[in-house]
């Protein structure tokens, strides 16, 4: 009798010793574009450990486009996601309960990429451009960009071509004669025969690359664990800036960078110079609100949305607690 209540006492402790559901770290599914040359900035709260000192286990899925991530989103795959504000201002327009939480990337790295013989942006007028998808940062851009120049979407012929990688390509084949990816590539024009025809910074200096977005059943049902996301998050954010070796080690270890690939130094050096990270992910109401106005006017969206409510600050503010002072 009494080995039979030793082994039931023995049970018990080690039952008390196994993670439950109270103790286990907490999964939070976050989705982004498919891991290229920034890869040192948006990977590092997960690969640097900054998710797990929260307490959660972040896993992250990669997509072709933001606009697919959104998608998940919706579909209930994620619990959260990062991309640019157009696509979700326009599921926002049609009803879909989504919150912007946080921008950390407030500047568009990116560019229009062309063969080396094209003089002008209106030399583009009835040209393949590439883009990944309708509605995804790549389109949107284009479409900004075109309309500063006094064209319409109409006026090219777009094409969707997958990855930023696949447009670079496609237009170094001569597939199509545009492409918008990111600025990442612009250490390859010379001997790839291309050029870069305008740069986000110069042309559209408004345009918000990322944000950060959750379902509002999300915020009030896992308040902690946004909280604790975001968090690491900026945490991460922080040590990547000031960490460059770290930052440009991971992005080459995600990407399977080649040796005479430097790609992953452009792109930090180029996020330092224009100071496009902010890494308390403030929430730029002038820049959103002159998106908006593109969009309206570049008929993505039918008219304007109630920022106010498609903004939930609420994570933010208990995220930079929990991240503490910006050393």
């Amino acid at each position: 009798m009494m080995k039979r209540m030793t082994m039931i006492a023995v049970a018990f402790a080690s039952a008390a010793l196994l993670p439950n559901a109270a103790t286990a770290q907490r999964v939070w599914k976050h989705g982004m574009v498919e891991a290229k040359s920034d890869a040192g900035f948006v990977f590092m709260a997960e690969k640097g450990g900054f998710a797990e000192k929260q307490g959660i286990k972040l896993e992250t899925m990669q997509f072709k486009g933001d606009a697919i991530a959104l998608k998940a989103l919706i579909a209930g795959e994620l619990d959260s996601y990062e991309g640019s504000p157009g696509a979700p201002m326009v599921a926002f327009s049609r009803g879909v309960d989504i919150r912007l939480v946080g921008c950390y990337w407030p500047g568009l790295t990116y560019a229009i990429f062309t063969k080396a013989d094209v003089k002008s942006v209106a030399d583009l007028k009835g040209k393949a451009f590439g883009i990944s998808s309708p509605g995804a940062l790549p389109d949107l851009f284009a479409r900004a960009v075109l309309e500063k120049y006094k064209l319409e979407g109409k006026d090219v012929q777009f094409a969707a071509m997958g990855s930023d990688t696949d447009r670079f390509r496609a237009v170094t084949a001569g597939v199509i004669q545009a492409a918008a990816s990111s600025s990442e590539f612009t250490p390859m024009v010379d001997k790839m025969g291309l050029k870069v025809l305008v740069h986000a910074h110069d042309v559209t200096p408004d345009y918000i690359r990322f944000c950060t977005y959750m379902s509002p059943k999300s915020i009030s049902t896992r308040a902690d664990d946004a909280a604790k996301f975001l968090a690491a998050s900026i945490q991460a954010y922080r040590y990547a800036l000031t960490h460059r070796a770290e930052a440009v080690k991971l992005t080459r270890e995600m990407t399977n960078a080649k040796d005479d690939d430097q790609r992953a130094e452009y792109v930090f050096d180029e996020v330092v110079r224009l100071n496009a990270i902010d890494t308390e992910m403030a929430i730029d109401m002038r820049k959103l609100t002159w998106m908006q106005d593109l969009f309206v006017k570049t008929q993505t969206l039918e008219k304007p949305i109630d920022l106010g409510k498609f903004i939930d600050t609420s994570v933010r503010e208990k995220a930079l607690k929990l991240a503490g002072p910006k050393s």
